[in-house]
C-alpha cells in the first residue's frame, strides 16, 4: 500500500514540474502571437492609407492641395491609433493630366500595451500610386 501513494505523489510532482516549465513558453508564445498579429495588422492599414492617400491626391488639382488631401486621408484611416505618434506622408509625381502621383505613408507601429516583453520598434512604409485624370485641367 505505502508504494501506491508513493507513487502518486511521484506522479503528481512531475505534472507541477511540467506546468512549471511549460506555463513560461506557452506565454511567451501567446505574447509572440499578439506582436506578430498586431504588425501584421498595423502593415495592412498603411498600405490601406497610403492607397486611399494616393486616391485622394491625384483628384486635387495642385501639388499643395494634393499633399494636404494626402495627410488628411492617411490620417483618417490610421485614426484607430495604429501609429505611435502619427503617420508621415511625403508625396512625388509630376501634376499634369495622366500623370502618375506617388504617395509614401510611414509609420511606428504603437507597442506601449505590450511592455518591455516587445522587441525593438519596426517602421512601416506603404507606398502607392495613382494617375491623375488625363481630361481634367490642370490648376495654377
Amino acid at each position: 500500500m505505502g508504494s501506491v501513494v508513493s507513487a502518486r505523489r511521484d506522479r503528481g510532482n512531475g505534472e507541477v514540474l511540467g506546468l512549471v516549465l511549460f506555463f513560461p513558453a506557452m506565454l511567451g508564445l501567446a505574447l509572440m502571437v499578439v506582436w506578430l498579429g498586431r504588425k501584421v495588422d498595423a502593415g495592412a492599414q498603411v498600405r490601406a492609407a497610403s492607397e486611399a492617400a494616393a486616391q485622394a491626391a491625384a483628384r486635387q488639382r495642385t501639388p499643395v492641395a494634393g499633399l494636404a488631401a494626402a495627410r488628411r486621408t492617411a490620417a483618417a484611416v490610421l485614426s484607430t491609433g495604429t501609429c505611435a505618434g502619427g503617420s508621415s506622408v511625403s508625396i512625388a509625381g509630376d501634376w499634369s493630366p495622366g500623370a502618375a502621383v506617388t504617395v509614401t505613408v510611414t509609420c511606428t507601429p504603437r507597442r506601449a500595451d505590450l511592455g518591455l516583453l516587445a522587441p525593438n520598434p519596426v517602421t512601416l512604409r506603404a507606398t502607392a500610386t495613382a494617375t491623375i485624370d488625363p481630361y481634367r485641367a490642370a490648376g495654377r
